[in-house]
């Protein structure tokens, strides 16, 4: 772990760690998108790190079918007004867009500017901030956070409208510093006081942001150390300027991608990665996702699976296509309600993932896809043994565990679940299904 800390974002050579395996690539696949099937990883291990890599970092061309069930759905939900169904079109992006990196990235960024339909109220505009979201994804983050600054839905829900010049609205001044770019104890209230007279006659009219001049304070403000008639622009770029700016974002995406806990080191590493590259997005995850640090012992199986990691990966492993409108209500029963955040902090996750009521969730979700039908039809896993050609209980136990959960069962383990499926009563199918569920009830299984 030492080593970890002290080396930065030293790159990862398979060849000094027995070379690129189907646990390296199930690993980077499992990280950069909602689960992987065993053919995504199949190809993942034949193309290596650098291609699989690349992939997932560049834009790819959306097949016509996509794109034609994506626009009806999003069509559907503007005529509706229905945030389920604003849910629904997002959930289908993510489970089959061919650029899953963005859509997970999204759902980062979407929990980092945590706006919520509950006071927004308009399906037009949580589309719209969805969409600027996407748009930077892999983008710059300093592109991203002027963009926010403008964003009707977010200026709604910050109440941009009432940040006047005689009466300055602060809201949105102090979420930018303490949430989006600086975190607390890097900025003081005066700070706040200040920038939020910046943003004064920020407002949305028509459903478009507003300058309106009139309610503008033009006075000179003292922000962050410095002085001068500022405007919002102007303290964005102040905040992005602050050596915390880089270190907030470096410890998030840690976090998220990498290790619950990231060290000093860890976080210096990847924020003096962000600032060198003025905080565009592509190079500094190209750098991480590629990095010792992100394939070593300590990152492996040490993320705790948010409900829509659980879930949504689930369904791409296994290969079917869910019932979406079933499966939205059991998102937010397991505690990741998408475009309704708890809170403006968003979710906070990791170890909160987890209660005594989660994991009964959890595994009634599991045993429901398993046997039943309710959230997606799951193909016969007979099908899918004998395409595998496993011949023997042992076998599909082995193949079981690696798809699920890229790593080896103890012998203990492996030999109870041979033992259920030779003795167990029902047809193979059923047992197959039983193999399916005991392994994804497991604590293992909750890990990514």
């Amino acid at each position: 772990m030492r080593d970890l800390q002290t080396n930065g974002l030293k790159p990862y050579d398979p060849g000094a760690h027995g070379g690129w395996n189907r646990r390296d690539a199930a690993h980077l696949l499992s990280r950069l998108q909602y689960g992987a099937s065993w053919t995504e990883v199949d190809q993942a291990l034949k193309t290596g790190l650098a291609e699989s890599l690349e992939r997932r970092l560049t834009p790819q061309p959306e097949t016509p079918d996509f794109q034609a069930a994506s626009d009806l759905l999003r069509r559907t939900a503007f005529d509706t007004g229905s945030v389920a169904d604003l849910k629904a079109w997002w959930l289908f992006r993510m489970l089959n867009s061919a650029n899953p990196l963005v859509e997970k990235l999204s759902l980062f960024w979407h929990n980092h500017f945590a706006t919520s339909f509950a006071k927004v109220q308009s399906v037009p505009y949580m589309a719209a901030q969805n969409d600027l979201i996407r748009a930077q994804a892999l983008g710059n983050f300093r592109v991203l956070l002027q963009g926010m600054a403008r964003d009707v839905a977010m200026l709604v829900w910050l109440d941009g409208n009432a940040n006047r010049k005689r009466h300055p609205n602060e809201n949105f001044a102090r979420e930018v510093m303490e949430l989006f770019s600086l975190d607390v104890g890097n900025y003081t209230e005066t700070d706040i006081q200040e920038a939020a007279r910046a943003f004064t006659g920020w407002q949305v009219r028509d459903g478009k942001f507003w300058f309106n001049a009139l309610q503008h304070d033009t006075g000179s403000k003292t922000v962050l150390g410095k002085t001068g008639p500022f405007q919002g622009d102007d303290v964005v770029n102040l905040c992005l300027a602050q050596p915390a700016c880089p270190r907030f974002l470096a410890k998030k995406l840690l976090r998220a991608f990498v290790v619950p806990e990231p060290t000093s080191e860890m976080i210096t590493a990847v924020a003096a990665r962000i600032r060198e590259h003025d905080y565009a997005l592509v190079p500094v995850l190209r750098e991480l996702f590629s990095s010792e640090l992100f394939f070593s012992a300590a990152a492996r199986g040490a993320l705790i699976k948010s409900p829509l990691d659980l879930v949504l990966g689930a369904f791409r492993t296994l290969e079917c296509q869910p019932r979406l409108q079933s499966v939205i209500p059991v998102l937010a029963a397991l505690g990741q309600d998408v475009l309704e955040p708890p809170t403006v902090k968003g979710w906070d996750g990791g170890r909160l993932w987890i209660s005594s009521t989660s994991m009964l969730q959890r595994a009634n979700f599991v045993a429901e896809l398993a046997t039943g039908s309710r959230f997606a039809a799951l193909a016969n896993p007979e099908q899918v043994v004998s395409t595998r050609e496993l011949p023997s209980p042992a076998a599909i136990v082995r193949y079981y565990a690696d798809l699920l959960l890229n790593r080896d069962l103890e012998p203990e383990v492996a030999a109870r679940l041979v033992d259920f499926f030779q003795q167990s009563q029902g047809s193979r199918e059923q047992r197959l299904r039983g193999i399916l569920q005991l392994i994804m009830t497991m604590p293992e299984f909750q890990l990514v």
